[in-house]
C-alpha cells in the first residue's frame, strides 16, 4: 500500500470515530521533532570518520476515549518523515505510523506500526543508535506495566517480510526494573531474541539464523551533595548460531554504567570487558545483530558528556561528547541534537528521575 493510501486510510478511520455518537471522544494529537547534527572521527574502523545531518518529524492524529469501566481507549494514525540534510536530499523515508493503545491502571497495550520512543529505552548492545534513528518504528506489539520505579515491557517487532530477495526477521524483548523494598537497590534485566529466517525459495545452505541476549543487572542509586547518581553492573550472555553451521557461539562479557547528573550535565559512562557479543556480525551484519558494532571489542568504553542548553517538558536542546576507546581503537564525537515534542497525549521530553536546570 502507497503511503498516500495510509494517510487517506488513517483521516477516514480518524473521521468516522469522530462522528459515531455512541462513545465520548475526543480529538488528541501529537508533533514530535528530532534534528541531530553530529561529527564522528577517530581511529575508528567500526564507525568510519563522517559528518551527518538529519531531521525527523512525527506528526500523528487520533481519537480517544474511556470507556465504562474506566480503561482509556486510543487509535493513532499519522507519519514519520526521516531526511538526511544531504546535497541531494536522498535517503529519505517517510513511513506510515497507524496504532491502538489501549490503558488499564498501570497497564498499557500497544498494537500497530509505533513509535520506538514509546518504549523504554534499551542499551545500545540491544538497539543501537543507528537504530533508533533510522527505524524509527515498531511494526507489532507492547504490553506494558508499572511506574519509573517497577516497570516491565514485552515487545514483539516484526522487522522484515519474507521475499525473494529479503530474509523475514523479528525481533522480541522483555526487560523489566524493580526496586528491592525501601532500599536504594534495584535489579534490571533484559532478555532478547533476534530471528533471522531464509528468503522466499533460498537455497538448501542458507541457514536460519538465532541471536539470544540474556542481561541480568543490579544497580544503585544514591546522592552525592547535589548530584544524582546511579551506578549499575552486570553481565551480557550471548547464544547465536547459524543452523547451516549446527553450532553455537556462545560469547560474555561484563557490563558496568554509572550515570552522575547535576544541574545542566550528566556524564555516562558504560564499560564492557570480555568475548566478541556479536561472532555473526561479518556474516550477517545488522540484520541479525541489532546493537552497535563496537560491542564486538573485547574490552569497549564509552563516555558521553551532556549539556542541556533549553530542557522542559517540551523542548530539549543538548551538546555531547562522546568518547570510545577498545583495546584496538579510540573514537571522539561531537553532536547537537534537539527534540520538540507539542501534544496532548502525555510523553514528556527528557524521562530522567531527577531535575534538569537549563544552561539558559
Amino acid at each position: 500500500m502507497r503511503i498516500e493510501n495510509y494517510i487517506k486510510l488513517s483521516i477516514f478511520l480518524i473521521v468516522f470515530t469522530i462522528s459515531n455518537p455512541l462513545c465520548g471522544q475526543e480529538l488528541v494529537w501529537d508533533v514530535d521533532f528530532n534534528a541531530v547534527f553530529a561529527n564522528r572521527e577517530g581511529g575508528d574502523e567500526m564507525r568510519p570518520d563522517q559528518t551527518f545531518l538529519f531531521t525527523r518529524l512525527e506528526p500523528e492524529l487520533g481519537v480517544q476515549f474511556v470507556d465504562s469501566k474506566g480503561n482509556s481507549h486510543r487509535l493513532m494514525g499519522g507519519v514519520a518523515w526521516y531526511q538526511p540534510l544531504n546535497d541531494g536530499l536522498d535517503g529519505y523515508k517517510v513511513l506510515p505510523t497507524l496504532y491502538y493503545q489501549g490503558r488499564h491502571r498501570q497497564w498499557q497495550f500497544t498494537l500497530g506500526e509505533f513509535p520506538r520512543h514509546l518504549a523504554h529505552a534499551l542499551p545500545r548492545y540491544l538497539w543501537s543508535d543507528s537504530l533508533n534513528y533510522c527505524n524509527p518504528h515498531i511494526r507489532g506489539a507492547m504490553v506494558q506495566w508499572g511506574d519509573d520505579t517497577h516497570w516491565m515491557q514485552a515487545v514483539v517487532d516484526w522487522r522484515q517480510m519474507q521475499s525473494r530477495t529479503r530474509r523475514e526477521a523479528f525481533n522480541a524483548v522483555l526487560s523489566g526494573r524493580a526496586g528491592l523494598g525501601r532500599s536504594p537497590l534495584y535489579v534490571l534485566g533484559h532478555i532478547q531474541y533476534n530471528h533471522l529466517a531464509k528468503r522466499k525459495d533460498a537455497p538448501e545452505d542458507e541457514g536460519v539464523n538465532d541471536d539470544a541476549t540474556i542481561n541480568p543487572m543490579l544497580g544503585v542509586a544514591f546522592d552525592i551533595k547535589h548530584v544524582a547518581c546511579r551506578a549499575e553492573a552486570g553481565a551480557i550472555m550471548q547464544l547465536q548460531r547459524c543452523r547451516a553451521e549446527h553450532r553455537w557461539h556462545t560469547p560474555a562479557a561484563f557490563v558496568g554504567n554509572l550515570m552522575a547528573r547535576w544541574r545542566w550535565l550528566d556524564v555516562t559512562e558504560t564499560v564492557t570487558a570480555g568475548k566478541d557479543l556479536f561472532p555473526l556480525y561479518d556474516q550477517f551484519g545488522s540484520e541479525l545483530n541489532l546493537g552497535d558494532p563496537y560491542y564486538r571489542s573485547k574490552f569497549y568504553s564509552r563516555t558521553d558528556v551532556r549539556g542541556h542548553l533549553f530542557n522542559n517538558d517540551k523542548v530539549d536542546v543538548s551538546a555531547v561528547l562522546t568518547f570510545h576507546a577498545t583495546d584496538c581503537i579510540t573514537g571522539f564525537w561531537q553532536q547537537l541534537s534537539c527534540r520538540f515534542y507539542i501534544g496532548g497525549t502525555g510523553r514528556h521530553v527528557d524521562k530522567g528521575t531527577s531535575p534538569i536546570n537549563p544552561i539558559f
